[in-house]
């Protein structure tokens, strides 16, 4: 059995000369792709790539990959693009919540250790195919261990549905969906199902059904919008925008392109990958989308050290739940109550909305960036592994190109980009560096004849179909609690989209 490689590293780590950046945690991801990534014996890849799998991790398993060498070489395909060995962090299938401190003390390490260079320890005999690991610092996600409250007599909230839901979440039924790291879209249904079949007697059957897709569209709309804002009014019109979405794709069309089986079908338009892509697997095991937020024991002042932001979660419930109630299951007049000043056909047209903050991200003013997908640079017999990273590409050197890191830190209403050196010396496979430059990019992914004042602070690509309708700006009428969702808040006016919102553009009539 192979030494772990961090504690190998960790051994070496003193005795490093060469100062670079030791190779970080990293995540298999394939946004809404198969459960399971294969990895194979080093032995059986070759120039054209790997042979049969001799094994297979989840999505989601995080681990510290390395060079694999032979003969002085990094093991690759024809290509350039590396085979790499690995040792693992967390594995999905088998995370305890255990496994949260094990990743985040893992991850800290490996950005404070320095190395001479990426390469395996020797006896590395399995490999995977880099392109398959995403850099990604997020954490599995456990809730808290619930606390022993005395027996509430009857759920509080504003509602029938309201009581419901917030039933569901104080229930065995929601813990156990969220027991294990992987299969939480799926866990999550079967909880509900059980939670209805026990409430028989409770609650009407309809009201049960009706809750859940409450349920259902309000994790949506929550963790969908921007979290950051909180309760201010902003982000609370953000929420009931997205709930709209979700209301016409089930009520006005209903399509199963987009998730609906049936007319009033809000769960499965909520919660289709494709659509709203938060629902993905490995977005599930580290959002706390499908926790049990709304536990009483988690509410404002009586959550755990390290839990405050299930109080923050609650608030953004409390503030949008009466409002997507009459979104969803209310009349026209309802609708035109939660938003006011605008016409009824627009409203129940907006299936569609483009949040630009989250689109693409391009540099058209960065004409040397290149983005990485799995690449070996080298200095000397010393080799790195750059993977599903940004550089920026510097002078040539033989055969490929010394590099800088392109850091991006994306600010609320700007990306701040630093190019930094961590590399020094080393020099890219220049098979891996094209420098075409960047196109569709429009400044914050919004039509021309908008004005920045002072100046583009971003540049975002745009979805094929964001053409096809019009642009909307949609009024909200709420509670302006802030962004940290304290205090019983103002009435306030939030108008959101139009054209040059760069934001959130409501869109109308998008087929």
């Amino acid at each position: 059995m192979n030494k772990p490689l961090w504690l190998t590293l960790l051994i070496g780590w003193g005795t490093a000369w060469g100062g670079v950046p030791a190779t970080p945690v990293m995540t298999f991801y394939k946004f809404n792709g198969p459960l399971d990534v294969p990895y194979y014996d080093a032995d059986s890849v070759g120039r054209d790539g790997a042979g049969l799998p001799a094994g297979r991790l989840a999505q989601g398993s995080s681990v510290i990959p390395c060079l694999v060498m032979r003969g002085g070489q990094p093991l690759t395909d024809a290509k350039g693009t590396p085979y790499v060995g690995f040792d693992v962090v967390v594995d999905a299938r088998t995370a305890t919540p255990a496994s949260t401190d094990r990743f985040k003390t893992t991850v800290a390490q490996r950005r404070a250790m320095t190395v001479e260079n990426h390469h395996c320890a020797p006896g590395m005999d399995r490999v995977i195919d880099v392109r398959n690991l995403y850099p990604l610092d997020k954490a599995p996600y456990f809730d808290p261990p619930p606390a022993r409250l005395p027996p509430a007599s009857a759920p509080a909230g504003r509602s029938q549905l309201d009581q419901i839901v917030r039933a569901f979440h104080n229930s065995p039924d929601c813990r156990d969906a969220n027991a294990e790291l992987m299969g939480r879209r799926y866990a999550l249904q079967r909880s509900w199902e059980v939670f209805a079949q026990g409430n028989r007697g409770r609650w009407p059957a309809s009201a049960i059904e009706q809750a859940k897709h409450l349920d259902y569209t309000m994790r949506t709309a929550i963790f969908e919008g921007h979290l950051d804002r909180g309760c201010n009014a902003y982000g609370g019109c953000e929420r009931n925008i997205i709930a709209l979405s979700i209301r016409n794709r089930g009520r006005e069309s209903c399509a199963r392109g987009q998730g609906c089986r049936s007319p009033g079908d809000f769960q499965g338009v909520s919660s289709d990958v494709s659509q709203y892509n938060i629902w993905d697997e490995y977005l599930t095991q580290v959002s706390g989308l499908t926790s049990c937020f709304l536990r009483d024991d988690l509410a404002p002042g009586k959550a755990p050290p390290g839990a405050e932001r299930y109080a923050k979660l609650q608030g953004m419930y409390e503030q949008n739940v009466g409002d997507i109630e009459r979104i969803l299951f209310g009349t026209d007049a309802d609708l035109e109550a939660v938003f006011p000043d605008n016409a009824l056909s627009a409203l129940k047209s907006v299936k569609h909305y483009y949040h630009a903050p989250a689109m693409g991200k391009c540099f058209p003013r960065h004409d040397r960036m290149e983005y990485i997908s799995g690449a070996v640079a080298n200095r000397g017999s010393n080799f790195i592994l750059l993977a599903n990273t940004r550089i920026h590409v510097d002078e040539r050197a033989g055969s490929g190109y010394y590099f800088r890191d392109f850091m991006l830190d994306a600010q609320e209403e700007e990306d701040v980009i630093d190019l930094v050196d961590r590399y020094p010396g080393f020099v890219v496979d220049g098979r891996k560096v094209d420098l075409k430059p960047s196109a569709g990019c429009p400044p914050y992914g919004i039509p021309r004849g908008c004005s920045f004042g002072g100046g583009v602070g971003r540049y975002r690509k745009t979805p094929s179909w964001l053409d096809e309708g019009r642009p909307i700006e949609i009024t909200c009428r709420l509670k302006d609690r802030g962004a940290s969702c304290q205090g019983s808040g103002t009435p306030a006016t939030a108008r959101v989209g139009g054209l040059c919102d760069t934001q959130m553009r409501p869109v109308a009539g998008v087929r």
